[in-house]
């Protein structure tokens, strides 16, 4: 459906209740349409794979917003606004040309196809501890437990905090704290102002810690690159460090919850991997395709005018939305049933982690720990099952991250 000059902006849901609900109404309106983010906000929703992957590899296509959006140039968004981070952090996630590829370049190191390999047994320490806590709890709470709050969250936090040498758990749980605020687009404006230095002021402690002592971990690695005289700046050391902490673990976190949600919602789907009819790969990437866990990625900026085809027409300074939920079920990539949840789907295609020069480094560690958690989980407890009907499962409040505020389940 084409939508006329008399149609107003979609507006997009900050609290999150009904994500593919609006996805789908997105896609409906058009490959590129108008959408209202919290705050009056606008920017072009791009729900179209086609037209995304165009876009994404576009380079009049910038995610720097301090060079190409106008509402922050000008000082219209401030940090009040609840999605300030995204478009505020000077890292490779809003880097634009010469200078995304100068930081690409810096943290690839941190994720290389050696590097990731050689964590799996970690991950395979992590994973059987949490297994054996979830047991504890278990026993004392009558088999009842919050798997997202128990398991899914603390494996990845845990993998990542390790790789970056950060030890103290109340120093995690701070950031936990300030992740959470990133995510949630509900969040109000005291509260945005203060999760994005707040999160700051932690890594700069990190950073002068590892400066005084450093040690085998990527945080020194980062450290010791930009002491060497690497141009890299001590506000994209820091913010490199929080695009790290936060999207390098929250992906994860919702990739388990969502895998584990259509396992338990679907035994069919289930049983055709206990019979060897799917692998967890396919569980992985199905999920990945029709739940990902970045549901909506803010913003890039048009540099230049861009005709996004149909009539439609980017305009230079205007921000743009990667929908990534609604193209990961677009009927014309899938086929009529692109809403079904089939592990045994031949075409899983999906843009889940990103696409082109901005494609997540960190989609292969997500993969690892999911493949190295789920077989685990459902071998430990062969009848796991949800606690609560599926409808009363509340979601995370936000357009951005897609998942559960919590999972609860009988462990048995």
């Amino acid at each position: 459906m084409r939508i006329t000059e008399g149609d107003g902006p979609f507006v997009i849901d900050p609290t999150g209740r009904d994500v593919q609900g609006d996805a789908a109404r997105i896609r409906e309106r058009g490959p590129a349409t108008r959408v209202l983010l919290p705050g009056g906000v606008e920017a072009w929703a791009v729900s179209d794979p086609a037209l995304l992957r165009r876009l994404l590899t576009d380079d009049r296509v910038s995610k720097d917003g301090y060079l190409h959006w106008p509402p922050l140039i000008e000082g219209e968004i401030g940090p009040g606004w609840p999605i300030f981070a995204w478009v505020a952090v000077r890292n490779m996630l809003t880097a634009y040309g010469d200078d995304h590829r100068r930081l690409r370049r810096l943290a690839s190191s941190a994720f290389t196809t050696r590097r990731t390999a050689e964590l799996r047994p970690r991950v395979e320490a992590i994973v059987a501890a949490l297994l054996d806590e979830l047991d504890e709890l278990a026993a004392a709470s009558g088999g009842t437990v919050d798997l997202r709050d128990r398991f899914a969250y603390p494996l990845p936090i845990r993998v990542i905090c390790e790789l970056f040498g950060i030890e103290d758990g109340e120093t995690r749980e701070e950031i936990r704290r300030c992740v959470d605020a990133f995510f949630r687009t509900t969040t109000g404006p005291e509260e945005a102002a203060a999760a994005f230095p707040r999160m700051q002021g932690i890594l700069r402690g990190v950073v002068e810690e590892k400066r005084a002592r450093p040690a085998d971990d990527l945080s020194s690695a980062l450290i010791a690159a930009r002491d060497g005289g690497s141009p890299l700046s001590e506000e994209e050391l820091v913010d490199t460090l929080v695009l790290f902490l936060s999207a390098g673990h929250e992906t994860t976190v919702n990739l388990l919850d969502n895998a584990v949600h259509a396992m338990l919602t679907r035994p069919d789907q289930l049983a055709l991997v206990r019979e060897g009819r799917a692998t967890w790969d396919d569980v992985i990437e199905e999920t990945l395709r029709a739940e990902p866990p970045i549901a909506n990625l803010p913003l890039r900026f048009a540099v230049e005018d861009i005709e996004a085809g149909d009539g439609v027409v980017l305009r230079k300074g205007e921000a743009i939305l990667a929908c990534y939920a609604a193209a990961g079920r677009d009927p014309h990539l899938h086929g009529g049933d692109a809403d079904v949840f089939d592990v045994t789907r031949a075409d899983k295609e999906h843009m889940a982690f990103g696409y082109g020069v901005h494609h997540c480094l960190g989609a292969p560690l997500a993969r690892l720990e999911a493949a190295v958690a789920l077989p685990a989980l459902f071998d430990r407890f062969p009848g796991l099952a949800l606690a609560a009907k599926p409808d009363e499962l509340p979601p995370l409040e936000s357009f951005i991250s897609n998942g559960h505020r919590t999972l609860p389940v009988r462990l048995a």
